[in-house]
């Protein structure tokens, strides 16, 4: 199994870990195949009332999708076959609070997990960054998922610098992307805190309320990942090609505290 998914009952949260520290909690086909499955399944849980999503370890919460997957594309610019497509809640059509406990690394692909948290939690060492641009491939998707959560200048300049800058935890919480900071042992019993508040109230509101603030932005959200596919096909280099410049890489990051 590559999620490690933890129940309590008696205060009706589930914390879902991305359990793949080794790969920096890359996201295989089984990892999401099991994130979907386990979502839809939560939908008809009355045991789980709101969930802590998190990643194994310290490094990373994730590193987006693992290096190692290969997907057969259709060869059509208007079609792209994308495995973390839905590997977030709100694409398995769960409503129940989703609080996102950040620590270390989270780029690329994490921002389709991020971008349908409820909220975020992060630790100070947690760091943001979006590598597309840097291995010739368009952040369609991620940037998409970011530009509803940031100001757009500050979505901008991530996708577009690559693994040139690091979005530091500080600034990330400045912009309004994490609402709260903690210490690195502090991290998961904070978002703990907020998920039992939340499994505690009545869960019709809450979900009811989930689905309001979706519904405030999720008309221009469907419009925007509509034109992704498209921008992929006509942007990306081929693989062999992402796959040079990704073993080539040489230039550290910048972290960004302001």
């Amino acid at each position: 199994m590559t999620l490690r998914v933890e129940r309590d009952g008696a205060t009706g949260v589930a914390v879902v870990t991305l359990d793949r520290e080794r790969r920096h909690n890359a996201v295989d086909l089984a990892t999401a195949a099991e994130l979907g499955r386990v979502w839809r399944e939560f939908r008809s849980a009355p045991d789980v009332r709101a969930v802590v999503l998190t990643g194994a370890g310290s490094a990373a919460f994730c590193t987006g999708i693992d290096r190692d997957v290969r997907v057969p594309q259709p060869g059509s610019p208007y079609s792209v076959d994308d495995p973390l497509v839905a590997i977030g809640p709100k694409a398995s059509d769960l409503w129940k609070p989703v609080v996102a406990a950040v620590n270390g690394m989270a780029c690329g692909g994490a921002f389709y997990l991020l971008g349908e948290a409820d909220f975020l939690i992060a630790s100070d060492t947690a760091t943001f960054f979006d590598p597309h641009t840097t291995y010739g491939m368009v952040s369609a998707y991620e940037a998409v998922y970011m530009a509803q959560r940031m100001p757009f200048g500050e979505v901008a300049r991530m996708s577009l610098m690559g693994t040139a800058e690091r979005l530091s935890a500080r600034r990330a919480h400045e912009i309004g992307l994490v609402s709260e900071l903690t210490a690195p042992g502090e991290l998961l019993p904070a978002a703990l805190r907020a998920a039992r508040t939340l499994a505690g109230f009545p869960t019709e509101a809450v979900q009811g309320t989930v689905r309001a603030l979706w519904s405030a932005k999720q008309a221009a959200l469907q419009q925007a990942l509509a034109q992704a596919p498209a921008l992929i096909a006509l942007g990306n280099l081929p693989p062999e090609r992402q796959a040079e410049l990704f073993t080539g890489r040489r230039q550290a990051p910048r972290p960004r505290v302001r």
